[in-house]
C-alpha cells in the first residue's frame, strides 16, 4: 500500500498503472505563472452582477457562477464561465500540454489537473471575492422556461459567495437563500419538465463517493438532490444555447449521441415488466424514468438497465456544412460542452467559437485548425478518466471489505446476466459481482463475501 504525505493510504498504484503525470513540465509552469499576471483590458466590467457558485465541498476549480432573477413573468439567467482563452496562448507550451491531457483526472487523494493549479485553482477559478475573466452568458427564458434569447461576451466578474448543494438546500428550506438563487427552484423545475417532454433521459442513480476515514477511506452514497438537478439544468440550458449558436453559424463541435436502437428500448420494456414496473404503451422512456422513486430497489435496477440507452456518446465537428448527427439523444436536443473549461479541454474551444459568433467575428483560425483532432483527444481522456475512477472505487471497496470475508450483507440485484449479477450493497455502498444464477433484477437478497483482494482490486460475493 502507498501512503500520502499525511500518512493516509493513497492511490499511487493507480497513478503508476495509468501513467498519470505527477506534475507539469517547467516550461508549462513558467508560462502559466506569466499568464496568471496578465491583464484583461478587453473584458467588460460586470463585477456588479451578484454571482454565486454551487460546487461540491472542497472544490477549488470553480467553472461556473450564476445569478438567476425574475424578468417579468419569465427569467433572466446570468451564467459566468471561466475564460481559459484569457490565459492559454495558442500554440504555446501550456496549450500543447493541455491538448495532451484532455481533462482533469480526479482521484480521492488529489486530482491530476488539466491546467496548472495557479490557473485552475487560482486566478482562472471563479473564487468568491476575486475578479476573474469569464465568458458571461445572458439567457432569457419565458414564463414556461423556454429559451427566448441568448448572448455571450467576455467580461470581468466577481463571485459574491460560494455554496455547496447541501447549504443551498438548507437555505431554501429556512428562507435564507442568496437572492441570486431564489428563483433557481422555479426555473429549475420548469427546465426539468421541458426536458421530460422533449424525451431527455434522466437516470437518478446515486453517486458512489470516497471520503477520508482515519488513515484510510470509506465509501459513501450521495443521492442526487433537487439543487444538484436544478444547477445541472442551468448548465444544460447554456450548452443547448451554445449548440444553437454553432448550428446557426455553421461551425462548431457538438456533444452528440445517436438515438438508441429499437432493441435497447425493447430490452428496457422487458426489464420493466420483470421488475413489476407498469409502463404504458403511450409513455416514452424519459417520462417513465422521471416518475420512478429512486429509493425503490426496482427503480435502481431499471436505472442501471437504462444506461444502455446512453451508450455511444461522442463529439461531432462541423465547419461549413450541417452535421449529419446534431443531437444528443440523452438530452433530446443539440448540445455543446462549454461550461467546464477548467477541467475539460473541449469547452475552451466551444467557448471561443460562441464568443466569436456572438461578437460578429470570424472564428479564429487556430480554433478551426484544432477542431478535427478534438473528438479523438476527448474520447481518449474520457476512457482514461473512467478507468481511473473505476480503479479507485474498486480499490476502496477491496480495502473496506478485506477484513469481512465470510460475512453476509443485504443487497439489491441491479443487473442479472448469465451466471452472475451486479449487486448493490446498501452498507457499505458497494457495487460488485455476485455468483450463482437465478437472480432476479430488483429483488433484495442476502449475499456472502467470499473474496476481497486489494492487490487485484476485486471483491466477490455469492448468494447466501
Amino acid at each position: 500500500m502507498v501512503r500520502t504525505n499525511n500518512d493516509r493510504i493513497g492511490f499511487g498504484n493507480v497513478r503508476e498503472e495509468f501513467a498519470l503525470p505527477p506534475d507539469f513540465p517547467p516550461a508549462v509552469l513558467d508560462e502559466a505563472a506569466r499568464a496568471a499576471n496578465r491583464t484583461h483590458d478587453g473584458h467588460k466590467d460586470a463585477t456588479d452582477l451578484p454571482l454565486v457558485t454551487i460546487d461540491p465541498p472542497g472544490a477549488k476549480d470553480l467553472d461556473q457562477a450564476m445569478a438567476v432573477a425574475r424578468r417579468g413573468a419569465g427569467f433572466r439567467v446570468h451564467y459566468a464561465i471561466a475564460d481559459l482563452g484569457a490565459f492559454v496562448a495558442p500554440a504555446g507550451a501550456l496549450d500543447h500540454e493541455v491538448r495532451g491531457r484532455g481533462q482533469t483526472i480526479y482521484l480521492p487523494d488529489g486530482n491530476v489537473p488539466l491546467h496548472p493549479p495557479v490557473l485552475s485553482e487560482g486566478v482562472a477559478s471563479l473564487l468568491p471575492g476575486q475578479i476573474t475573466p469569464a465568458a458571461l452568458w445572458t439567457l432569457d427564458c419565458d414564463a414556461d422556461g423556454a429559451l427566448e434569447q441568448a448572448h455571450v461576451r467576455r467580461a470581468l466578474v466577481r463571485s459574491q459567495a460560494r455554496y455547496d448543494y447541501e447549504t443551498v438546500d438548507a437555505a431554501l428550506k429556512n428562507g435564507t437563500v442568496h437572492p441570486s438563487l431564489a428563483a433557481l427552484p422555479a426555473i429549475g423545475r420548469l427546465r426539468r419538465e421541458r426536458a421530460v417532454r422533449r424525451g431527455a433521459v434522466e437516470l437518478q442513480l446515486p453517486d458512489q463517493e470516497v471520503e477520508p476515514d482515519g488513515d484510510g477511506w470509506r465509501l459513501t452514497l450521495r443521492p442526487r438532490s433537487e439543487v444538484d438537478a436544478w444547477n445541472a439544468e442551468i448548465s444544460l440550458l447554456t450548452g443547448m444555447a451554445a449548440a444553437e449558436l454553432m448550428l446557426d453559424a455553421g461551425i462548431g463541435i457538438l456533444r452528440t449521441l445517436p438515438d438508441p436502437e429499437n432493441g435497447a428500448v425493447k430490452w428496457l420494456r422487458r426489464s420493466a415488466r420483470s421488475l413489476g414496473i407498469t409502463w404504458p404503451r403511450n409513455m416514452d422512456a424519459a417520462e417513465l424514468l422521471a416518475g420512478l422513486d429512486p429509493n425503490r430497489p426496482e427503480a435502481l435496477a431499471l436505472f442501471m438497465d437504462a444506461t444502455r440507452l446512453l451508450r455511444g456518446a461522442g463529439y461531432t465537428v462541423f465547419d461549413g456544412t450541417h452535421p449529419e448527427l446534431a443531437t444528443h439523444a440523452g438530452i433530446a436536443a443539440p448540445y455543446a460542452h462549454v461550461t467546464a473549461p477548467l477541467r475539460r479541454l473541449v469547452d475552451r474551444f466551444g467557448a471561443e467559437i460562441c464568443l466569436a459568433i456572438a461578437a460578429g467575428d470570424e472564428v479564429p483560425e487556430w480554433v478551426r485548425e484544432a477542431l478535427p483532432a478534438l473528438p479523438d483527444v476527448m474520447a481518449g481522456s474520457d476512457t482514461l478518466a473512467n478507468k481511473v475512477d473505476k480503479a479507485c472505487l474498486d480499490q476502496v471497496e477491496a480495502w473496506v471489505l478485506r477484513n469481512r470475508i465470510g460475512q453476509e450483507f443485504e443487497a439489491i440485484v441491479l443487473r442479472a446476466e448469465g451466471n452472475s449479477a451486479d449487486v448493490f450493497l446498501t452498507g457499505p455502498p458497494v457495487i460488485a459481482k455476485c455468483a450463482n444464477g437465478d437472480l432476479s433484477e430488483g429483488e433484495t437478497i442476502r449475499v456472502r463475501l467470499t473474496g476481497a483482494d486489494a492487490e487485484a482490486r476485486k471483491v466477490v460475493f455469492e448468494r447466501a
